[in-house]
């Protein structure tokens, strides 16, 4: 099989009961799974809370490494509505030129490196690089910070030894407190900069509220991105008359990306806590139990995506969720989409082709849930035009 074919994990519990359970580290999750029911319920924010105790919705749950909330992913309406309405403007900067144009630059020069080598090891050399350098633009700050976070490896909360590893997360959290202090000395143009000025309904903004917006910006967009890039790297190594096809019809690229983000699902799925005892699927949800969203299992639903399990680059109607669904969709979406855009792009002018030498998958476990969401190493030759 294909290096880059992902199997649809979820395929006979969404068919057989729409829901499946997990246990996770003692606090047990329903998973939702079938595309129309993991939407309803991410709209229905009032039965399915996000605003619970930090890092519960998180699956696996973080509750045992932080308890700082974050934001605006940790809270619900009307709050909510503010703290985005704060941020969103900043997290729509990638759609402006100049934003774009450094972008294409590091990404244009990271091709140039990799491709005056033999081969190279996409997640430490390529995907973990790039995600780390476009993330000095996102906040703003020197580029040369990029070498600190890509020294801390491909997972802020994981090591080697465990899936949630305290002291590694506490890496983080120094680092964002201490750029903080650093902004309050002297402030910039820079995200914590404006965080520190900036007020939400007529109230600056606690020093614990501007470090939750820094752990969200970090954390979530480390992971998800390295898989997104690493994966597609792989699919256009197993497809070259697919990168051919975007060269030669450059306007389906935004229609591949979705697709791409829709058949790789880089996230999983994301928690929910029950406020009230309901129903899910004719099945039971206590109050205070946990359901999980799966995107993953949503986005191979057969029953709203015409051949679910190919990758169709040019899918007319894609209602994926692989960024999430309803008021609580991802924030750094745009930063993930100009990513591939111009990576895409960029692969369509410098690469002719690409060869996987040798790769190893990464399993996602969570009790008896066992899913493919890339890999823990793959080596590439990157073959210039």
């Amino acid at each position: 099989m294909k290096s880059s074919k992902f199997s649809d994990a979820f395929e006979e519990a969404r068919l057989d009961k729409g829901v499946d359970y997990i246990n996770d580290q003692d606090d047990p999750a329903m998973m939702v799974l079938g595309h129309k029911d993991v939407r309803k319920c991410a709209h229905n924010w009032k039965t399915f809370q996000s605003g619970a105790v930090p890092g519960r919705i998180v699956i696996p749950s973080e509750v045992d490494i932080r308890d700082v909330r974050q934001i605006p992913f940790e809270v619900d309406p009307p709050a909510h509505k503010s703290y985005r309405d704060l941020v969103e403007p900043w997290f729509k900067r990638p759609l402006e030129e100049v934003y774009t144009a450094k972008l294409t630059q590091q990404i244009s020069s990271l091709l140039d490196e990799v491709l005056e080598k033999d081969a190279v090891e996409v997640i430490s050399e390529f995907s973990l690089v790039l995600q780390s350098r476009a993330l000095t633009l996102l906040l703003n700050i020197p580029y040369s910070e990029a070498d600190l976070w890509i020294s801390w490896g491909t997972h802020v909360f994981r090591s080697e030894e465990s899936a949630l590893d305290a002291d590694k997360a506490n890496i983080l959290y120094d680092y964002i407190d201490e750029q903080i202090d650093k902004a309050i000395e002297n402030p910039g143009e820079d995200l914590y900069s404006v965080l520190l000025s900036s007020e939400v309904d007529g109230k600056k903004l606690t020093k614990e509220e501007i470090k939750g917006v820094m752990i969200l910006t970090f954390a979530g967009g480390r992971d998800t991105v390295i898989n997104a890039v690493t994966n597609t790297i792989a699919y256009f190594a197993e497809h070259p008359k697919s990168l051919q096809n975007l060269q030669d019809n450059p306007e389906i690229i935004g229609t591949a990306i979705e697709e791409l983000i829709r058949y790789f699902s880089p996230l999983t799925q994301m928690g929910r806590v029950v406020t009230e005892d309901t129903q899910v699927c004719e099945h039971a949800a206590k109050a205070d139990s946990r359901i999980s969203l799966c995107w993953a299992s949503a986005n191979r639903d057969a029953s709203v995506f015409e051949n679910a399990n190919e990758v169709v680059l040019d899918r007319k109607i894609n209602p994926h969720v692989g960024f999430g669904f309803g008021k609580h969709s991802c924030l750094g979406a745009t930063h993930a989409r100009q990513i591939l855009r111009v990576l895409m792009t960029t692969l369509t002018e410098k690469v002719d082709s690409m060869d996987i030498i040798e790769s190893v998958e990464n399993i996602e476990e969570i009790d008896k849930m066992k899913r493919k969401v890339g890999f823990d190493s793959i080596t590439v030759r990157f073959n210039k035009k």
